[in-house]
C-alpha cells in the first residue's frame, strides 16, 4: 500500500517556490499520458530512483465539509521518483497508468531547473492548467443545470 504525502521541497526553499512547485504538480498528476509524452522528447536524460510502482490510498471525507474526517474509500495511485542531472523529480497520480507518473516525475525533474523552468511552465504547464480549468467549469455549468431549488419548490403550493 502506498503511504505517501506531496514530496517536500528543500528546507531552504522560499515559500512561493515551494507553492509554485505544488502548483505545476497538481496539473501534472491531472494530465495524461498523451498530454505529456510529447513534451517529454527533448528532456535530458533522467534515472528511475523508485517505481513506478502501483498501489493504494486511502480518500478521507468530513462530515457536512468541515466535520470530523473519515476514511470514505481507497483509490489505485501510481508513484514515481526519477532523477535528472542531479534533481529528482516525483509523481503521484490516480489509477495505474505507470508512463503518466514517469512522464509527470520527468516534468517535475526538469521544472525544478532555473534554465528549463520558464520555457517549461509557458508550453507545458499553462495550456494544461487551463484546459484542467476549462474542463472544470464546463462540468460546473452541467452540474448547476441539474441542480434542484427545494425552498422554490416549497413555496410553489
Amino acid at each position: 500500500m502506498i503511504t505517501t504525502s506531496l514530496p517536500e521541497t528543500p528546507p531552504d526553499a522560499p515559500p512561493s517556490q515551494t507553492a509554485e512547485r505544488q502548483q505545476w504538480m497538481a496539473v501534472l498528476a491531472r494530465a495524461a499520458a498523451d498530454a505529456l509524452r510529447p513534451h517529454c522528447a527533448r528532456l535530458p536524460p533522467h534515472t528511475r530512483l523508485r517505481g513506478p510502482e502501483i498501489g493504494l490510498v486511502m480518500l478521507r471525507g468530513r462530515m457536512g465539509g468541515d466535520g470530523a474526517p473519515f476514511n470514505l474509500t481507497e483509490a489505485t495511485a501510481t508513484r514515481c521518483t526519477v532523477d535528472m542531472a542531479g534533481r529528482m523529480g516525483h509523481a503521484t497520480v490516480l489509477g495505474r497508468d505507470m508512463e503518466q507518473a514517469e512522464l509527470a516525475a520527468m516534468l517535475d525533474a526538469a521544472l525544478q531547473d532555473p534554465a528549463l523552468r520558464p520555457a517549461l511552465l509557458a508550453a507545458v504547464i499553462a495550456p494544461l492548467a487551463a484546459e484542467q480549468a476549462a474542463r472544470r467549469a464546463r462540468d460546473a455549468r452541467r452540474a448547476e443545470a441539474t441542480r434542484v431549488q427545494f425552498f422554490t419548490m416549497a413555496t410553489m403550493r
